[in-house]
C-alpha cells in the first residue's frame, strides 16, 4: 500500500528522470552542459535567458542576416562584441570571407586585438565554406566567422558537427542571400542599426547601438531588444534612455 512518502520518492525520480531526458535533448541539438567556472561571460543580460540553461551557447553555429550595407556594419559590430567575450583568454579568432566589409583596425572600439585575428580572404565562396569547416575543426582557435552569402541545410549541418566535436563558436555572417532558407545553426539572429545619443555637450555620434532581434533558437525563447556597446560591454537600453534619445535628436537634428 503507498504511502505520502512514497508518492514523494516516485515524484522525485520521476523528475529526475525527465531532467536527465532534457539534458540528453538538449546535447543532441547541440547544447552541452557548461559547468560555473566554464560559463562564457556574455554581459548579454536578459538576452541570455532566451537560451536553454540561461547560457549563451559558445559551442555552436550562430547564423547572422543582413540585406543592407547598413545592416552589414551593425551585424559586423555586433559580430565584433561577442567575440571580445570570446575571446577574453587571449586565444586566436579566424575571420574568412571573400570580401572583406570589416575594418580591422575599428575592432579595437570592440576590445579586440586585431592581431589575435587572422583575416583570410578567399575567391571563390566555396573556398570560404571548406575554410570555415575546416577552421572549425581546430581546438587552438576560440572562434571561426565566415561571411556567406548562402548556405544549404546540409552544408550548415557539417560546420554545427565540427564544432560539436572542437567546441569553437562558429558565427556566420550572410549578406544579402537569396533566401532565408532552413539552416542547422542553433540561432538565427538579425542585427538592425539605431540612432546613437551623443554625449553631452561632445560632438559627433554616440555609443553604437543595435535592434537585435534573435529570429529562431533551438530550444529556447525569441524575441528582441535594444542595446548598445560601452567601454564595459553591451548594455541594455530602457524605454526612458530610448525615449531621450530620440528627444535628443529631434531637438539637434
Amino acid at each position: 500500500m503507498f504511502n505520502s512518502y512514497t508518492f514523494v520518492q516516485m515524484s522525485a525520480a520521476k523528475n529526475d528522470i525527465v531532467e536527465r531526458l532534457q539534458r540528453d535533448v538538449l546535447s543532441l541539438q547541440g547544447y552541452k552542459k557548461v559547468s560555473g567556472s566554464d560559463k562564457p561571460d556574455m554581459c548579454l543580460g536578459a538576452i541570455e535567458n532566451a537560451f536553454p540553461q540561461g547560457i549563451f551557447p559558445i559551442n555552436a553555429v550562430h547564423e547572422f542576416i543582413s540585406n543592407t550595407a547598413e545592416e552589414n556594419a551593425a551585424t559586423n559590430g555586433f559580430i565584433s562584441g561577442l567575440m571580445s567575450r570570446v575571446m577574453q583568454q587571449d586565444r586566436t579568432c579566424l575571420w574568412i570571407s571573400n570580401k572583406r566589409t570589416v575594418f580591422p583596425p575599428a575592432l579595437k572600439l570592440f576590445g579586440l586585438a586585431p592581431e589575435r585575428i587572422i583575416f583570410l580572404d578567399l575567391t571563390r565562396q566555396k573556398d570560404v565554406l571548406w575554410a570555415v569547416e575546416e577552421a572549425l575543426k581546430c581546438e587552438a582557435l576560440s572562434a571561426v566567422i565566415g561571411e556567406l552569402k548562402d548556405l544549404s541545410f546540409t552544408e550548415s549541418r557539417r560546420l554545427q558537427l565540427a564544432v560539436e566535436q572542437s567546441g569553437v563558436t562558429g558565427l556566420i555572417h550572410r549578406y544579402s542571400p537569396r533566401s532565408a532558407n532552413t539552416v542547422a545553426c542553433l540561432t538565427r539572429w538579425s542585427i538592425k542599426p539605431m540612432i546613437t545619443m551623443p554625449e553631452d555637450g561632445m560632438p559627433g555620434v554616440g555609443l553604437p547601438r543595435w535592434n537585435v532581434q534573435l529570429l529562431k533558437v533551438r530550444n529556447g525563447k525569441p524575441g528582441r531588444w535594444m542595446i548598445e556597446w560601452t567601454d564595459n560591454g553591451f548594455r541594455h537600453i530602457t524605454l526612458r534612455m530610448f525615449s531621450i534619445s530620440q528627444k535628443h535628436t529631434v531637438q539637434t537634428g
